[in-house]
């Protein structure tokens, strides 16, 4: 493993500022989900099936009121339909490198990863297999952890601390803010814009589901627009 051809190791190292942030967001996530009826076991397995922070909280809110599996699963679907953009994106500024793996270390592109790899790459860095799957899996691992130990804590563990528990809701949209603040130009500020404004009005007009939808679309099309 040298500097221009970074392994797994170096990848892990690049996924810790996501890992110290998954972990605690996962904890609440697994306390929640106790919270509402389901067993620990059903807990995680959302977490390794769907990993999708917000997406999950989300879920947990159809479960409790009774939505239709089918809306439920149409929701989510919708939702998460923007990971797909991640991968061609990601292999666009790479360079076209090969991608005998992509199967395994694809399925970690959560937001944030995307955002770390983008601006890793951005700032010099080589894209390898080895180096993303580190990545990807220091997330994911970080991630399943800290729902496991929620779960197991149980549906109360964070009824005493209030604060904490609000605390714990933030820090997901704060880490990915970080990572695109890592990343922003001058010249994304106003497709950036663009998107928040699209996502805000959707959000506030029809729900938080079309809100990101809409804002996905506004962004790419004021990024070829601008192009």
């Amino acid at each position: 493993m040298t500097k221009d051809n970074p392994g797994v190791l170096r990848g892990l190292a690049a996924a810790l500022p996501i890992m110290l942030g998954y972990f605690p967001i996962a904890f609440s996530f697994g306390v929640a989900a106790t919270n509402i009826g389901l067993t620990g076991g059903q807990a995680v397995m959302l977490s390794v099936l769907i990993y999708a922070g917000a997406a999950q909280f989300l879920a947990l809110a159809l479960v409790a009121s009774g939505a239709p599996a089918l809306v439920a699963a149409a929701t989510l679907v919708a939702m998460n339909i923007r990971h797909l953009l991640y991968g061609p994106a990601l292999m666009k500024e790479a360079g076209q490198p090969p991608r005998r793996f992509a199967a395994l270390w694809g399925w970690g592109l959560t937001d944030e990863v995307f955002g770390q790899a983008l601006g890793a790459l951005r700032a010099g860095q080589r894209f390898t297999e080895p180096w993303m799957a580190g990545l990807a899996a220091g997330a994911y691992g970080a991630w399943i952890s800290g729902t496991a130990l929620g779960a197991w804590a149980g549906g109360g563990a964070l009824s005493a601390w209030p604060a904490v528990e609000a605390g714990l809701g933030f820090m997901l949209p704060a880490l990915f803010l970080a990572l695109l603040l890592s990343i922003m130009t001058r010249r994304q500020v106003p497709v950036i814009a663009v998107a928040g404004l699209a996502t805000v009005g959707f959000t506030l007009a029809v729900s938080s589901t079309t809100g990101i939808l809409a804002g996905m679309i506004a962004g790419a099309l004021a990024g070829v627009l601008r192009r």
